[in-house]
């Protein structure tokens, strides 16, 4: 015959230690995994605008300042997502200038970018935005980066700027 152990119920002061614990894992948990779902959500913009912005650097270095950077194209896709990830359609990429930058998406994503440049005699600037819809609710968070070249000095990058980073 097999016998069991005998199970007993917890008293009143153990149950409110078990409770106490419990709250107090959640009450440190909680914030970090909130703070992390929202880093976790501006990867998206922040690494693709540093690609960007380090492959227009790279394309403007011992360039002339009115050939620096590619020309300007408007956001991509046309339409920011709202409240979900996206997959393109083939060829949404495939302006001249995300093929200069060596930029675009294979895998579902939330933002949409832009680029814009300005070359002109001695001196070129250039600024890339990316804009996303997180919640669905038509707030957009925006994200930008630019930077600079004149003749006769390296390009430069400014940081990466934040506008309602987790609307």
């Amino acid at each position: 015959m097999i016998y069991a152990p005998a199970v007993r119920s917890l008293t009143p002061v153990e149950a409110a230690a078990v409770v106490a614990i419990a709250g107090s894992l959640l009450a440190t948990a909680l914030p970090a995994f909130v703070r992390n779902l929202h880093a976790s959500r501006l990867v998206e913009p922040m690494d693709g605008l540093n690609r960007i912005a380090t492959r227009a650097t790279v394309l403007a270095a011992g360039r002339p300042a009115e050939k620096a950077y590619p020309k300007s194209v408007g956001l991509t896709p046309a339409s920011v997502p709202r409240g979900e990830r996206v997959k393109d359609p083939p060829g949404t990429w495939n302006k001249p200038t995300w093929r200069l930058l060596e930029f675009g998406f294979k895998l579902p994503h939330s933002y949409s970018f832009a680029f814009e440049s300005h070359n002109a005699p001695g001196s070129a600037s250039f600024r890339a935005l990316a804009h996303g819809d997180l919640d669905g609710d038509g707030v957009l968070s925006t994200f930008e980066i630019s930077g600079r070249s004149k003749d006769g000095s390296e390009p430069t990058t400014s940081p990466l700027d934040m506008h309602r980073e987790v609307e």
